[in-house]
């Protein structure tokens, strides 16, 4: 993600609009890719290394934790702790996808790139949204 993109999506006087911004960009992210590998299970697993059984299971997933981020972003004021959550899960997912790559798949080298490029991504999105969710906690008190 650029600079450029994330003051244009940022671009707000509100604080939890900046948040709902994020968490939606997040969800449209995340279950865009869920549904790419359920669409395109084989020639991605082809493609990145990995079994398309696999992307298959994380697919569906994908798809639903998205919708279910795109839940707590549609709220006027999203609640702490579901943001909390997505934060939460979105570092997990970043540690479980490094140590997936390092020691139980054996991506291509495109996979590796894929892998170490959605871990790098959702690592920013997950800190932009806890510094979007401290602003916001911050703009109340």
């Amino acid at each position: 993600m650029s600079a450029t993109l994330l003051a244009g999506i940022a671009r707000t006087t509100e604080p939890q609009a900046v948040l709902r911004r994020f968490l939606a960009l997040d969800a449209l992210v995340t279950a865009g890719n869920g549904l790419a590998y359920l669409a395109f299970s084989e020639p991605l697993g082809r493609l990145l290394g990995i079994g398309p059984a696999t992307l298959l299971v994380l697919g569906p997933l994908l798809a639903l934790y998205g919708a279910g981020v795109a839940g707590v972003a549609s709220r006027r004021r999203p609640p702490v702790f579901p943001v909390r959550l997505v934060i939460e899960t979105n570092c997990l997912w970043v540690a479980l996808s490094l140590a997936a790559a390092l020691f139980w798949f054996t991506p291509t080298a495109m996979g590796a790139v894929w892998i170490a490029a959605q871990a790098l991504v959702v690592a920013g999105s997950a800190l932009v949204q806890w510094l979007a969710l401290r602003g916001s906690l911050s703009g109340h008190q």
